[in-house]
């Protein structure tokens, strides 16, 4: 049964299947739509204000988002300031006003409030930015081990910061970031810290997952050049675990919100995605955390208007986004929805829709509106989601800067997600 979602207020139905699960991950079928950024932000907002949740994590790198977390937590900086700064291709995705309305929203609510809720990023691109980061800690904290950060970025100096440079060379530098990040590992361990008459910091959070993103992103650059799902689930499992070591920073009673794109977030084993042997965030956090502990909600929308790329590392433009193809997901609900409708699947978990396999459109970073037919993930709704917000009509996502230049990211599989 479609419920209306047309303010804030129509979200009741969703907290209350949300209840208690730990985990939240929140969707969006595209990365340049405006009302998926729009709604996600405000289901957070109730979600942290009505019931307690600790942080926002999200498909975005970890050293932007520590700054954003800086800002929201202590008030430092106005969180526009931050996210004009991102420079990284796709800006677009983090430097937009959606994402500067929550921050804001973020900054104001934790003030007054010890710690607050945090706001992290999951994402493993910023190999270099991470390296720079720890050896600028370690200089300061721990001088004695400055020399194994070091052996660490001055194996990946050669490359100039070049992905791409890096994947093609002979020789890895994987023994180098396994040194420094097993360094760390032992000295940020709880029985280090309790020996030490301490508590996990939010220095020592940094620094130690700054080691893990170099591990991840060795590990991610090599595979790329394999093809195959090997280096999507290398992604996507350092996002799985990023997320768990943020829990576990937080405490046993943490709960924790996701804003990833559906390929992420929704389980893959209800889409063809498994067939390919891959796995994602979403089917990770149900296995490691319960399905009772965890709800993710999907989104979806019509015809309308995307911020994209028609290439990677092009400049961003405002596209359309055709009608929905005849047999998908998307036609349905437009012959059948309302504007704007939320669909709790617990309602009716037997529905023909929901247990049949229909295409879902899935729009990257990259995207050419005459080819969106590609765009398509073959997906049984019920088993991928727990619920979705379908939105019959889009509009595009508002950029807070234009494109800077391209920085040789290595394009990530499937295209631009």
């Amino acid at each position: 049964m479609a419920l209306p979602l047309e303010e804030e207020s129509d979200l009741n139905p969703l907290l209350d299947r949300i209840g208690d699960a730990r985990c939240v991950l929140l969707g969006e079928a595209s990365h340049g739509t405006h009302e998926y950024y729009a709604w996600r932000a405000a289901l957070s907002r109730r979600l942290i204000a009505e019931h307690g949740f600790s942080f926002v994590a999200v498909e975005g790198d970890w050293p932007d988002c520590w700054e954003i977390n800086r800002s929201v937590t202590t008030g430092d900086r106005d969180p526009r300031d931050v996210l004009d700064g991102y420079r990284r291709w796709p800006t677009w995705m983090w430097a937009n006003q959606e994402t500067v309305n929550f921050c804001r929203w973020l900054r104001d609510h934790n003030a007054g409030r010890p710690g607050g809720a945090g706001f992290y990023g999951l994402d493993v691109y910023s190999l270099w930015e991470s390296l720079r980061a720890v050896i600028d800690h370690l200089a300061v904290h721990r001088p004695e081990y400055v020399e194994t950060a070091l052996a660490a970025y001055q194996c990946f100096e050669p490359h100039n910061e070049d992905p791409q440079s890096y994947a093609f060379a002979p020789d890895d530098c994987t023994d180098e970031v396994l040194a420094l990040v097993t360094r760390l590992r032992r000295t940020t361990s709880a029985d280090d810290l309790n020996a030490a008459g301490r508590t996990t910091s939010a220095d020592d959070l940094n620094v130690l997952q700054n080691a893990e993103v170099a591990v991840g992103a060795d590990r991610y650059y090599r595979a790329m050049l394999g093809g195959g799902s090997r280096s999507w689930n290398i992604r996507d499992i350092h996002m799985a675990d990023t997320l768990d070591r943020l829990l576990d920073h937080h405490g046993d009673d943490s709960r924790a919100i996701v804003w990833a794109h559906n390929t992420h977030v929704g389980d893959a084993r209800a889409t063809t995605m498994a067939d390919a042997g891959m796995v994602n965030l979403g089917q990770l956090v149900r296995e490691r955390h319960g399905r009772e502990r965890t709800v993710i909600v999907g989104f979806a929308g019509g015809a309308g208007e995307v911020v994209a790329a028609p290439r990677w590392g092009d400049p961003m433009e405002i596209m359309p986004v055709p009608a929905a193809r005849p047999g998908s997901l998307e036609a349905l609900l437009c012959k059948e929805a309302p504007h704007h409708s939320l669909y709790i699947f617990a309602d009716d978990p037997d529905a023909a829709w929901l247990t049949s396999t229909l295409g879902q459109r899935a729009i990257g970073v990259v995207y050419d509106p005459l080819r969106d037919y590609r765009n398509s993930v073959p997906t049984r709704l019920g088993d991928r989601y727990d619920a979705l917000c379908w939105f019959h009509r889009t509009t595009a996502l508002q950029p807070l800067h234009m494109e800077a230049a391209q920085q040789g990211e290595l394009e990530t599989l499937p295209t631009g997600v």
